[in-house]
């Protein structure tokens, strides 16, 4: 890659920096951990795998790297891209065969959208394959702009305020997933693609519907980003400064207990008697 320019080396700073800042807020990784990186081809967990190499190295704590492929069968998936590439920096690595391509296209009808099924099968074959391996953490590429758009999906098309969390253990227990991108924006993430030039596989299932929610929602946050530069940041923000008693889940805040503390000291000043 030759020597990196000055902002080029602000750029990987910054990504390794906010990873780190991340891992470390959410305990993410911790002494003897085997972490299995899951990559889809893309240039979120090509990231994600260059960033945790170099955590590895300077990290005070020793932990395993593996990294994971599932091969959809996806007709034209060129299978021999990442292991080439997982070989060339020396990295442990299993490919997953499993034929979910079929599935999906088979319960899914023409022109419907494909994401839905296709993450939960291939999420179930990741979780299982963790266990296997003996694996105490999954880390996936999930970064800043997705958790922030899966909020307003969740918004918009769920009637729930939910996103998705930098750590998380799942239904069963047996998992916890990492998300070590967490605090890192997907634009800093597509020029680091490019500075490194990594070998991005496309996804022929999904990757070409137009008119997903996903979609659509990407587009608004980039409208509002072009806008109000920093808008994004301060709304990832707001998911990390969460007030129950100031929504209406009453689960979340016991709203029918309130009452009025008769010892209680005012807080207003009786400014006629000043």
């Amino acid at each position: 890659m030759g020597t990196l320019s000055v902002n080029q080396n602000k750029l990987q700073k910054r990504l390794r920096r906010l990873a780190g800042e991340a891992v470390t807020d959410f305990n993410m990784i911790e002494e003897g951990d085997k972490v299995m990186v899951c990559l889809s081809g893309g240039k979120d967990s090509y990231t994600m795998l260059d960033v945790l190499l170099y955590l590895q190295k300077v990290a005070p704590i020793r932990f395993e790297i593996v990294a994971v492929n599932m091969d959809q069968k996806q007709p034209g998936f060129p299978e021999d891209v990442l292991p080439a590439y997982l070989k060339s920096i020396g990295v442990e690595y299993h490919i997953i065969e499993k034929d979910t391509y079929s599935v999906v296209k088979e319960k899914i009808p023409e022109g419907k959208t494909t994401c839905s099924l296709c993450s939960r099968l291939r999420r179930g074959t990741l979780y299982t394959f963790a266990d296997q391996i003996g694996a105490t953490k999954m880390a996936l590429g999930h970064h800043r702009d997705d958790i922030v758009e899966t909020f307003f999906l969740n918004l918009f098309y769920g009637g729930t305020l939910k996103a998705m969390p930098p750590k998380l253990l799942s239904d069963d227990g047996r998992n916890v997933v990492i998300r070590p991108l967490a605090y890192c924006s997907e634009t800093d993430i597509e020029a680091y693609a490019r500075l490194k030039e990594f070998p991005i596989i496309p996804c022929n299932l999904c990757g070409s519907q137009e008119n997903l929610q996903r979609q659509v929602v990407k587009e608004m946050l980039r409208d509002w980003e072009r806008q109000s530069p920093g808008r994004t940041e301060i709304m990832f923000r707001a998911l990390q400064n969460v007030h129950p008693s100031q929504l209406a889940d009453r689960k979340l805040f016991d709203f029918a207990g309130l009452r009025i503390d008769d010892e209680a000291t005012p807080r207003f000043v009786d400014v006629m008697s000043l």
